[in-house]
């Protein structure tokens, strides 16, 4: 039996059926002759690697053999999710697979909807302002911190175009484009001073260009390789600088922060670039990019929740129309993210959905600024969204339990 397992798995050609197998070893300088009976197939060791059998194969082997690596985007030229069989359920597998990837891209792109309309009331009110002449009003609206989320949507941009992962760009790219719009009204109202706001322009011209290309596969791999150094440059010195910033006064207001950081992650970058580091050292400060940006936008949220810790009154100032955006466009990226198996990426959008989105919610309910009804409706779409997710994953990778998907997430499979 041992012989015929090896001999099906293997691929050799098949035995003559009335034939007797003989084999020749050399024994001590003689020859030993064995004699087999003919070879008779098994159900069991005819089958290919991967294939599953519900009468032969344990269950708990055919999950290990479902845990597979997710698809990197929607429209790259990838290999398909499981192997190529024959066998009817591994067929009904992969389709199952290849639907949900559809879907969770489908939701990466609907994401666009609540985004653009989480910026755009911002944009006609600036705009009704400068129009009224009442330019005082932009002031209110700081633009460093807009500055810094258009950092964070240009690291992101790059993140997700280096992965071709179409829908995200689209979402990231729309991001600094009306980022963008209201720091041009900052400008023209005089908020911003000229100077940061043509640097601002500039950095915002070469990225979405570069960006571009990089996507479409006509840049110089060189060129990229700066800009990667540029957006690890920035956003390792913008972030513990806005930290910083968001305990003021209770920390004295200082640049400190910023300038140690941008020094430290100056001094990484060239490091890295001339390898004066270890591998892992290089792959870490190739990565961090990413995770700044995402932490930039993780931190959002916390000093919200330290403004309305300090000044309870303002959370009546805050829209929870807004809040609810956020938290859908978020929560809708999340399942694309947990397909991909991509940590950073579902951390940000999970952290922001909970903390930004619903986290608000919850100050603003205990303050009597929204009804019971907006809260537990709110309350209990976000969770049945993430259970929802949490579902069709493990459904989709054959996992045992929801909790896998999460489990392979964060340790692999």
């Amino acid at each position: 039996m041992t012989v015929g397992c090896v001999a099906a798995l293997g691929g050799a050609p098949p035995l003559p059926p009335s034939t007797p197998t003989r084999y020749s070893c050399n024994n001590g300088g003689g020859f030993l002759r064995l004699t087999f009976p003919p070879l008779k197939r098994s159900p069991f060791c005819t089958l290919k690697l991967g294939a599953t059998s519900s009468s032969s194969i344990n269950p708990s082997f055919q999950v290990k053999r479902r845990i597979i690596r997710p698809n990197p985007a929607l429209d790259s030229d990838i290999p398909n999710p499981v192997d190529q069989e024959d066998n009817e359920q591994e067929e009904a597998s992969k389709k199952q697979l290849q639907q949900w990837d559809s879907l969770t891209a489908k939701f990466a792109g609907a994401a666009n909807v609540p985004f653009l309309l989480l910026q755009l009331p911002q944009i006609v009110l600036n705009a009704r302002n400068l129009l009224a002449g009442n330019n005082s009003a932009l002031f209110a609206v700081p633009w460093l911190g807009m500055f810094t989320g258009l950092l964070g949507n240009l690291s992101l941009l790059s993140y997700f175009a280096k992965k071709r992962e179409t829908e995200v760009v689209v979402v990231q790219t729309l991001g600094v484009v009306s980022t963008y719009a209201v720091i041009t009204q900052l400008a023209m109202a005089g908020s911003m001073p000229l100077p940061q706001f043509a640097a601002t322009s500039g950095v915002v011209a070469c990225g979405l260009l570069i960006n571009f290309l990089y996507y479409f596969k006509l840049l110089n791999h060189r060129i990229w390789n700066l800009w990667e150094d540029f957006i690890t440059v920035a956003g390792l010195s913008a972030l513990p600088q806005v930290m910083w910033s968001t305990f003021v006064p209770y920390v004295p207001n200082s640049i400190l922060p910023g300038i140690i950081s941008f020094m430290i992650s100056v001094v990484a970058v060239v490091m890295a670039r001339i390898g004066k580091l270890p591998e892992k050292a290089t792959k870490f400060v190739g990565s961090v990019s990413g995770w700044t940006a995402t932490l930039l936008f993780m931190w959002m949220p916390v000093a919200q929740m330290w403004t309305n810790f300090l000044n309870p009154d303002n959370i009546r100032g805050l829209s929870s129309f807004s809040m609810l955006l956020a938290m859908t466009g978020n929560g809708l990226l999340i399942p694309r993210a947990l397909f991909v198996k991509d940590l950073m990426w579902f951390t940000g959008s999970c952290w922001a959905s909970f903390f930004y989105g619903w986290g608000n919610l919850i100050c603003m309910y205990l303050c009597a600024s929204i009804s019971k009804e907006f809260f537990l409706a709110s309350t209990v779409g976000l969770f049945l969204w993430i259970g929802f997710a949490l579902w069709n994953d493990s459904k989709a990778y054959g996992f045992s339990s929801p909790v896998t998907s999460v489990k392979v997430l964060f340790l692999g499979s």
